[in-house]
């Protein structure tokens, strides 16, 4: 019998406060409002591409910026992922994928690894300071990712290959990662035990 890959996470300090729930084995539902609505926009993405049941409720000090809310909800994200892939039996580990939006094409390739690390590269000079959706800086993308492949120990490469508005730029990002770390954390039938030599991961 397979044991549920699901988790329930809270985050609260004196900048934000988080409520987080997620199901790897979901269908890819979400209910999602962290008071940052482009935020909540590319999160919807990652659970319908990555087919992750997620559910989060956030707020915190977003009249002074949306870092610390948007940091702090992909750390817990980070968090509960990790503790939902358990000891990681039976995953594929690897995953990889391309996603076109119009002219943006962004790749991802994922290793659920427990070795943080991410390589982030190919946006345009400038991105990090473009407000899309009049509040979310292009710099945001980048700290989802840091906080993302820390908190769940994954070594993740994300590369845009290529993109013009921002909007697509990040949101190919998004559902590049979405679809990678689909592939990463399937069951496969044909594991045994956990993919790696070390016997651990």
């Amino acid at each position: 019998m397979t044991t549920a890959r699901t988790a329930s996470r809270t985050r609260t300090t004196s900048e934000s406060s988080i409520e987080l729930e997620l199901n790897l084995d979901g269908t890819g539902e979400s209910t999602i409002n962290t008071s940052v609505p482009f935020f909540d926009h590319m999160l919807t993405a990652f659970a319908k591409h990555s087919l992750t049941d997620l559910r989060i409720t956030a707020t915190g000090d977003t009249h002074i910026d949306v870092h610390h809310t948007v940091e702090d909800t992909a750390i817990v994200l980070g968090q509960a992922i990790r503790e939902a892939l358990g000891d990681k039996t039976g995953i594929s580990r690897y995953g990889d994928a391309l996603v076109p939006l119009d002219e943006a094409l962004a790749q991802a390739v994922v290793d659920i690894s427990g070795r943080p690390f991410l390589v982030h590269t190919g946006e345009p000079a400038g991105f990090e300071m473009h407000l899309i959706g009049g509040h979310f800086t292009g710099s945001m993308v980048r700290h989802t990712f840091e906080a993302l492949a820390f908190h769940a120990g994954l070594t993740m490469h994300v590369t845009l290959l290529g993109g013009r508005d921002p909007h697509h730029i990040a949101e190919a990002e998004y559902k590049a990662v979405a679809r990678a770390f689909r592939q990463a954390k399937a069951l496969d039938p044909l594991v045994v035990g956990v993919p790696s030599t070390k016997g651990a991961l």
